[in-house]
């Protein structure tokens, strides 16, 4: 099974790696993370694939307790990008440094601080969830007391106490899901990156993996997550890296990206009557920038939609036109996916 070669094979120095504040020993003072450390920091990160560039000079930081969002549709280079930074692939050119440690697929030690949680499963169908855990613990370095005791704070951490001595074959994919994250967390790694975590799980496995990556966020782990759902992202990240075709188009938080598409919302009416002289007098208010009538109701394009709606209503409807129901859709990150690639973020 090539499952096993996902996850690093060297003893882990726990020493080198301390625990992060939900992890250790109770009578233990939590261990400090503060907010400004720098945790990863890569930078002209490009990997060509014989004449095909899949990343292209992408670079970006990832600080203690901030999760950062790598964006885009299928074959952007997601994947490719995350694999260079956890050392699994050779790059043609960029550095990634995780604490100030270079990363490269040689550096064994280095790659202590990462948890990779792949897209693909990594765990033994005939092994039990316990099983499992102490598998890939061992191969992390952990032995005895300290190996049993973190298996059971996982188990908690995602919800399968209940189905520890389960073996794996009968899991959901949400439940393997969930066995696969904690997995990557076994070593208590200073970065934890997710490969499209919720992808085939249903939707109440997809909101637990979701709060545990954000519990873990609040905890101080840098967290890289890569997706193709907008919802995952805005729910998540601190940060968004939007990626299409191997680039980074733009980066920022929620708002700054929301920002490049000039925080107009668009306003769908559903009316009767003259909506031609209606859709013209909407035109003529501070705020509204394209107001055109179509068969059944008017669209328009605003600055503040909630702010400007009541006069808007109140205009529309003093010349006479009869509304039936409003429809407003504030700008997100598939708009400004749109925005920057010409293209929608499933397309």
């Amino acid at each position: 099974m090539t499952a096993v070669a996902q996850h690093p094979t060297q003893d882990v120095d726990l020493e080198a790696v301390p625990p992060s504040p939900r992890t250790q020993d109770a009578d233990a003072p939590p261990a400090p993370t503060p907010a400004d450390r720098l945790v990863l920091r890569c930078s002209g990160l490009t990997k060509r694939f014989g004449e095909r560039i899949a990343v292209d000079n992408v670079g970006f930081e990832i600080r203690a307790g901030e999760t950062y969002g790598l964006l885009g549709p299928n074959g952007a280079g997601k994947t490719t990008t995350i694999s260079m930074i956890c050392g699994l692939l050779t790059r043609n050119g960029g550095e990634v440094l995780v604490e100030g440690r270079p990363i490269d697929p040689g550096a064994t030690a280095a790659k202590a601080a990462i948890g990779y949680v792949p897209q693909d499963l990594a765990i033994y169908p005939d092994l039990t969830a316990s099983e499992n855990l102490a598998f890939f613990g061992g191969l992390y370095g952990l032995r005895g007391r300290p190996l049993g005791a973190r298996v059971a704070e996982l188990l908690e951490i995602i919800g399968l106490t209940d189905r520890a001595g389960d073996r794996t074959e009968q899991f959901s994919g949400g439940m393997k899901r969930r066995l696969n994250i904690a997995i990557g967390l076994l070593h208590r790694p200073r970065l934890l990156v997710l490969d499209e975590p919720t992808v085939g799980v249903d939707p109440q496995s997809r909101n637990a993996i979701l709060a545990s990556v954000q519990a873990l966020g609040r905890e101080g782990m840098a967290i890289l997550y890569t997706t193709h759902y907008m919802e995952e992202a805005e729910r998540l990240c601190d940060r968004v890296g939007i990626i299409d075709e191997g680039t980074i188009r733009a980066e920022g938080t929620r708002r700054e990206l929301v920002g490049m598409v000039g925080h107009r919302d668009r306003v769908s009416l559903a009316a009767n009557g003259d909506l031609a002289s209606a859709a013209a007098a909407a035109r003529r208010l501070a705020g509204v920038h394209e107001a055109t009538a179509r068969e059944g109701g008017i669209d328009l394009l605003v600055t503040n939609a909630r702010q400007l709606l009541p006069q808007l209503l109140l205009d529309i409807s003093t010349d006479g036109v009869s509304i039936r129901s409003v429809e407003v859709i504030e700008p997100d990150l598939e708009a400004v996916f749109l925005h920057l690639t010409g293209k929608a973020l499933r397309d």
